[in-house]
């Protein structure tokens, strides 16, 4: 989907199970850091997109919990699967997106489908996870795996400048037959975090740059939201 025929492409919210657009008033255009070239662009959600996500995930929380340890592992082992056999294409999204070497984008898969295959329980509830540009993809299973291996439900707000692998992930988990709910993803900046601690996350978790997860914190701090950094 497009805003303009000749405009870069939109990449949609992913709540309850598909896609959404929202036509906000900000929009941040991805461009890749080695070419200039603009593919896409993600709009910058607030406080709204937000409590969407976070009431989908609540909803689907219980019945994830209830599935047992056991058949989630099995559906992260079918992610797992997918995402090796798509393996080309989430290299080529996280290239597009950050400019990396082929090797290192190949390398990142590789240890994303690592990821989803160990077994590390953490806590559960629903969580909402913050992933910068350093490692948009493993640091997201890095951090999702034990919480979704728990029974915790997630809604995860990428980098704007690095968004493609993980909602490509989120498509690629439906397609897996996860339930809706289970992984939901929104756009955007400082608004779009208070968003989710407003709406009631359990707790927050930020991957990536310290001085970017100190500020992170410092927005859950403000709404009394449990709070880590990795």
């Amino acid at each position: 989907m497009e805003f303009a025929p000749d405009g870069p492409m939109a990449i949609p919210l992913w709540i309850n199970g598909r896609a959404c657009l929202t036509m906000g008033e900000r929009f941040f255009d991805v461009v890749n850091p080695v070419s200039g070239e603009a593919r896409y662009r993600v709009p910058m959600c607030a406080a709204g997109e937000a409590a969407q996500a976070v009431a989908a995930a609540r909803d689907a929380q219980g019945a994830w919990a209830a599935m047992g340890l056991s058949a989630r592992q099995v559906c992260l082992g079918r992610l797992a699967d997918g995402l090796e056999r798509y393996a080309g294409h989430f290299a080529k999204l996280l290239s597009q997106d950050s400019g990396c070497a082929e090797a290192d984008a190949v390398a990142e898969v590789a240890a994303a489908v690592a990821g989803l295959r160990t077994l590390a329980v953490g806590e559960t509830g629903v969580a909402g996870l913050v992933v910068d540009a350093g490692r948009p993809l493993a640091g997201l299973v890095e951090a999702a795996v034990p919480a979704l291996l728990a029974g915790a439900t997630l809604v995860v707000k990428p980098s704007p400048q690095a968004p493609s692998a993980a909602f490509a992930l989120c498509e690629l988990a439906t397609r897996a037959d996860w339930p809706a709910g289970v992984l939901n993803l929104v756009h955007g900046d400082g608004p779009v975090i208070e968003g989710l601690c407003a709406a009631g996350v359990d707790r927050l978790r930020f991957v990536g740059d310290a001085a970017l997860g100190a500020r992170v914190g410092e927005l859950a701090g403000k709404y009394g939201t449990a709070f880590a950094a990795a």
